[in-house]
């Protein structure tokens, strides 16, 4: 079973770092006002980065790790990866 690390962009522009199991069914909770306190209030969202990980340690390491970059790193890290985003 695979795990996910993602980055959502919210409407202000800020950035959201998750790990799911469930990458599609995560999103929509997010985008249908369910998902984290943090992006309820800053809909509409929109997928910009994810990754695929055997393990969920390994996604949880990778959340850590995005969300100690700060807002110009984490935008370096959508644009390299443009167009590797998948769900």
């Amino acid at each position: 079973m695979p795990f996910f690390c993602y980055l959502l962009e919210c409407s202000d522009g800020s950035y959201y770092c998750g790990w799911t199991m469930d990458l599609e069914k995560r999103v929509q909770a997010h985008s249908s006002g369910k998902g984290a306190r943090y992006t309820r209030s800053r809909l509409p969202i929109k997928l910009v980065f994810s990754e695929e990980f055997d393990d969920r340690s390994s996604a949880m390491r990778r959340e850590c790790e995005i969300k100690g970059k700060n807002h110009r790193e984490k935008k370096a890290l959508v644009v390299s990866s443009k167009d590797e985003i998948r769900i």
